[in-house]
């Protein structure tokens, strides 16, 4: 057994430090015991979970639980970089967030982990031509999480949203790699146009909670945005902005502030 762990951390370590935390997990609480194995140990992979998990939470009477699982193993089989991504997700939350203690936490009971990875399914059916269906998840989505995100934007991976109520990102939005938002960010646009017409974040990205980013504008690779900010202009990399309408207020305090999480201006 101890030779098959090992082959198998070799793979896939995130999937393998779940395993375990779990197993852990029941010990403590055998009440729970039923949860965690539909949700983790019952299945053979971290895509087999995810789509279980995705699931379980969009089912509803007009489409079942068993239809929606089809179409999220169908997702992961044809695309590997949404369970990297995934993966990706789980890290950065882990190493972000200071709730969160294990890797089982995000799947298991993160809003914003589980909506970011109901979007990615949603995206890829977007991509695949199959727009009503990629709807439909992205409606469950907004009515179960309270998160709204179209199917057409585009997410990197190594994305953290902490609390994660309220989140509305549009269309045309482009956000990076290793970005950190907190509840109530809006990534949307500034009227009725029907282009190009919302956010594009740069890699490495802190938006505090409540900031709302308007416009087919550009926010530079590690800058901070402050809680509270309407943002209608173009950041340059490595600023911290803050107010309304938010202006330059220094730079942004250290090298990666999406992974620092300092809110605080001078820091």
């Amino acid at each position: 057994m101890a030779n098959v762990r090992a082959k198998v951390s070799s793979v896939d370590p995130v999937w393998e430090r779940m395993t375990q935390e779990a197993e852990q997990a029941i010990r403590d609480e055998p009440l729970l015991g039923g949860q965690i194995h539909s949700a983790l140990l019952h299945h053979p992979s971290i895509e087999n979970a995810l789509a279980y998990r995705i699931a379980m939470k969009l089912t509803n009477s007009e489409m079942s639980e068993q239809l929606i699982r089809e179409i999220c193993d169908e997702a992961y089989r044809a695309d590997p970089a949404l369970a990297a991504a995934a993966r990706a997700d789980i890290v950065a939350t882990y190493e972000r967030d200071p709730a969160c203690h294990r890797f089982i936490q995000p799947m298991l009971y993160f809003k914003g982990f589980q909506a970011v990875q109901s979007y990615r399914v949603s995206h890829w059916l977007w991509t695949e031509g199959r727009r009503d269906l990629a709807y439909f998840f992205q409606m469950r989505c907004s009515e179960v999480f309270g998160i709204d995100i179209h199917p057409a934007a585009r997410i990197g991976q190594g994305i953290m949203i902490d609390h994660a109520h309220s989140i509305v990102i549009g269309e045309t939005a482009v956000v990076g790699n290793n970005v950190s938002m907190l509840h109530s960010v809006t990534l949307g646009g500034t009227g009725k146009e029907d282009d190009d017409r919302h956010p594009k974040i740069g890699d490495g990205v802190l938006i505090g909670a409540g900031a709302k980013v308007l416009g087919n504008i550009r926010i530079g690779h590690c800058s901070r945005i402050a809680a509270g900010s309407v943002v209608l202009h173009n950041v340059e990399p490595c600023k911290t902005v803050a107010g309304v309408p938010a202006k330059v207020v220094g730079e942004a305090g250290c090298d990666q502030p999406s992974l620092s999480m300092n809110h605080l201006f001078g820091g």
